[in-house]
């Protein structure tokens, strides 16, 4: 890897980022977290991210140390590490089936909670999605019968629903590092909401009645069961206008991260001006409410195009400022052979992947070590 201009670039942004942050020309979100109460971890973290988004991208990578292409649970392997020598900065989890021994990926919680340890004490950043099964048929979350008003309070699979969202706040309470502080974890739940394959999507609930289950699952985590670590990702599907966006939004006070998966704009090279009109959209809509903005997930799976990541993915995140502020961007699992997101050794586009890696924008875990210090 190309380390020392990226060495140099993490040498200098932490030096700013420990000066007076407010200066004119700076519209970064510096202590905009949506809960007032939020840990001191946490809001470093965010700040930081904020600091390395007007210049960097994190990349992270989807169930990274569970398992890759011919292994599973060893000790603090990745298949991005494999090919570059580097992990990635962010590690996408699913709280799918929690209460269960394993996750919709047949991955260990008790192991997820190890690894997510493990990922926090080297810098890394935890961020988790829910697949969760539906409330009313116990199929799994592409049942889209409703089932949202009867999660509400008063509704007939409320206590259900309290079952399940304790034990997500069970897995949260129990992420302590080893002065037995909560570490700082990123929560995206009822993603791709404006799409209609999910229980919690556009063909199966109101948007108020997505608002008041967003709104009920977050003050309840602050306040019933008093986490304060945790920073929440609004994500949808691709959308073409700034109402689509909205539409299910549940308000700034419950939202720190605006943030899409882009499985369509970035699939070839002939579609970005799509996700380029995308991020243009979701960077005014960031700067107006004081928000960082992601791309939370996206990949093109089996990586057909061995050069995708070098010819599609970097010019477009590189096409403006707009673009080029996402915090991060996050690539789906490596789950078998004919579903993974991320090259592994011997495929014909790791030498494209490192490239990527190499650029002086993108950012991995040995780069940023001190992300949960105030002085960064």
């Amino acid at each position: 890897m190309n380390q020392l201009k990226k060495a140099l670039f993490i040498f200098i942004v932490g030096g700013l980022a420990s000066c007076n942050s407010t200066t004119e020309t700076n519209t970064s979100p510096v202590n905009n977290l949506s809960d007032n109460l939020a840990t001191s971890q946490t809001i470093s973290l965010y700040n930081n991210m904020s600091t390395l988004a007007k210049q960097k991208v994190l990349v992270g990578h989807q169930d990274a140390l569970a398992y890759g292409m011919g292994w599973k649970d060893e000790n603090f392997r990745t298949d991005i590490n494999d090919v570059c020598g580097d992990h990635p900065a962010i590690f996408g989890w699913d709280l799918g089936h929690i209460g269960d021994s394993s996750n919709i990926d047949n991955v260990s919680f008790d192991k997820m909670k190890e690894w997510s340890l493990k990922a926090y004490e080297k810098g890394g950043i935890n961020t988790y999605g829910w697949h969760s099964r539906h409330f009313n048929t116990e199929g799994s979350s592409w049942d889209t019968t409703s089932c949202v008003a009867d999660i509400l309070p008063n509704g007939e699979k409320h206590e259900a629903y309290l079952v399940k969202l304790n034990k997500v706040a069970d897995f949260f309470a129990d992420l302590k590092n080893d002065k037995g502080e909560l570490i700082p974890v990123l929560f995206r739940p009822f993603h791709e909401m404006n799409g209609g394959w999910f229980w919690w999507g556009a063909k199966s609930c109101t948007t108020n009645e997505y608002k008041a289950l967003w709104k009920f699952t977050v003050d309840y985590l602050r306040n019933e069961r008093k986490l304060h670590n945790i920073i929440y990702i609004y994500s949808t599907d691709f959308f073409s206008t700034k109402e689509e966006y909205l539409a299910y939004y549940p308000g700034d006070a419950y939202v720190d991260i605006l943030g899409y998966d882009d499985y369509k704009g970035l699939n070839e090279k002939a579609n970005t001006h799509n996700s380029i009109k995308v991020l243009e959209i979701l960077a005014d809509l960031a700067s107006e409410k004081n928000k960082l903005y992601t791309i939370s997930e996206t990949g093109i799976e089996t990586i057909p195009n061995e050069i995708w990541f070098t010819d599609v993915v970097l010019p477009m995140i590189k096409t403006n400022s707009k673009t080029a502020g996402i915090s991060y961007i996050l690539f789906w699992r490596n789950g078998r052979p004919d579903h993974f997101y991320v090259p592994y050794p011997g495929h014909n586009s790791v030498p494209n992947f490192i490239d990527f890696v190499n650029d002086d924008m993108t950012l991995f875990l040995s780069e940023i070590k001190n992300i949960y210090k105030e002085e960064f």
